[in-house]
């Protein structure tokens, strides 16, 4: 079952939290996009795109699209006072010399320890791979945005990853409609859980092994 907009949001508004001053970040394509609209102003950072772009703004206004700007996944964004273009060769260089501070990517599913399927589902056509290799491998830190469960109810948070890999032990940190983890020394610690869902719903929910070493806050 797939997300509403408001859900998805919040997801979004969770994440943009994470983002701290002086940051290069990169943002994936789905929910990851949206973080872009909850990033404080106040804020020095440079977002960075695989097309080419380091100092991607937000989504532009309503009938203020520019058909020639737009992001990896092709949807229009706006850029900051100095921003820059580049080609995608330059733009995988950043990533690859391990100059992103954050990656911000949706997953179909991510292990207790960490490890990240999102590229492929064996047997369906994509378009390829695309960056996520690189910038689940390179960025410093690595945070996935997804739905809990798929559109069966089945865990995308699980023991061991069921579609092939696209890095072993990547994830520092999940955030989906019900909880936000942290992957850490092999194991998955629960830290908030989403308003109105309760410890006890996310464990049902979790195909993995959960720690609660401290109180789990309750994000609104």
């Amino acid at each position: 079952m797939g997300l509403g907009t408001e859900t998805r949001q919040r997801i979004a508004r969770r994440a943009a939290l994470e983002i701290k001053n002086g940051m290069t970040v990169n943002l994936g394509i789905g929910i990851p996009t949206l973080v872009a609209d909850y990033i404080s102003t106040d804020l020095h950072i440079m977002l960075h795109t695989e097309n080419g772009i380091l100092g991607m703004g937000g989504s532009p206004l309503a009938g203020h699209e520019d058909g020639n700007l737009s992001n990896a996944g092709g949807y229009p964004v706006t850029i900051q006072p100095g921003a820059s273009y580049f080609d995608s060769a330059t733009a995988f260089g950043i990533i690859r010399k391990g100059l992103l501070d954050v990656t911000i990517l949706g997953a179909l599913e991510v292990s207790e320890r960490g490890d990240i399927a999102n590229w492929i589902v064996p047997g369906k056509r994509v378009p390829g791979m695309g960056g996520a290799i690189d910038l689940a491998q390179k960025a410093k830190k690595v945070i996935i945005l997804m739905n809990h469960t798929d559109k069966n109810g089945n865990p995308k948070i699980v023991k061991n990853c069921s579609l092939p890999l696209t890095v072993k032990e990547g994830a520092n940190m999940i955030i989906t409609e019900k909880a936000v983890f942290q992957c850490e020394n092999g194991k998955l610690y629960l830290r908030e859980i989403m308003n109105p869902y309760t410890v006890e719903d996310v464990i049902q929910t979790t195909g993995a092994s959960i720690v609660i070493d401290e109180q789990v806050s309750v994000f609104q």
